[in-house]
């Protein structure tokens, strides 16, 4: 769908409802030929439309929370499954599933998400053509580790409900880094890369596509990003 600004410029919109099938047939079988690759970028946007709703400032959503996080873990544990066995048909429907409940708004119920990763991979694609989900892999943990001192209780429920860190309530921020850690060894074991340096990318067009990024305003809900926010995120992703 497209949409034009105040001064007449045409822009791309993907939250249109009319984006959005009114009935779909779906068939893993017809995902059994992918790539590796392609099934691996694919489960990373599928997480990753789980996480950008996952991380609100809106209090009192623990029944979409655990939905979220349910939705995570069923993606855990089945890429693997699909990557080592391409015509598992199980794995594959549970992957199309999860990937329907991310992407279909449910999650969103009663919460604001953030979408300052989007916003920062699509900068990424756009000049390096790297897969949306291969740049999603690579930005969120450094999101994560910019931005997790904001609410370092919904970072530790994270890190204990879906990647199963030991719970310290005493110390949760140290909670909240090893769920960090874990999301992008995770995406690791994928086979895909998880830094900028992994995937080829250099670091010399990092001011342009922060300012880019953030023409329109400041990326991001859970917490606002500006430039200099955007750019050293960038930094951290080397």
């Amino acid at each position: 769908s497209v949409i034009t600004n105040e001064d007449g410029w045409y822009k791309r919109s993907t939250n249109s409802v009319n984006m959005r099938a009114k009935f779909a047939i779906m068939n893993p079988e017809l995902t059994f030929t992918l790539p590796n690759y392609q099934t691996a970028v694919g489960a990373v946007d599928i997480m990753s439309h789980v996480m950008e709703r996952y991380f609100t400032n809106v209090k009192n959503v623990d029944f979409t929370d655990r939905l979220c996080e349910a939705t995570l873990r069923t993606m855990i544990r089945n890429t693997p499954i699909a990557l080592k066995e391409p015509e598992n048909y199980d794995a594959r429907a549970e992957i199309m599933w999860a990937g329907t409940i991310a992407h279909n708004d449910l999650l969103s119920t009663g919460r604001i998400g953030d979408w300052a990763t989007h916003g920062m991979e699509h900068e990424l694609s756009a000049i390096y053509d790297i897969a949306h989900g291969g740049g999603l892999a690579i930005m969120w943990a450094p999101w994560m580790t910019y931005v997790y001192k904001h609410d370092i209780e919904r970072f530790a429920q994270f890190a204990y409900r879906v990647w199963d860190v030991e719970p310290d309530f005493r110390n949760p921020e140290k909670a909240a880094l090893e769920g960090i850690k874990r999301l992008k060894e995770f995406f690791a074991s994928l086979g895909i890369p998880v830094t900028l340096t992994e995937a080829g990318i250099p670091d010399d067009r990092f001011d342009e596509m922060a300012k880019k990024a953030t023409e329109d305003g400041p990326l991001g809900q859970f917490v606002k990003l500006y430039k200099d926010d955007v750019k050293k995120i960038y930094e951290l992703a080397k």
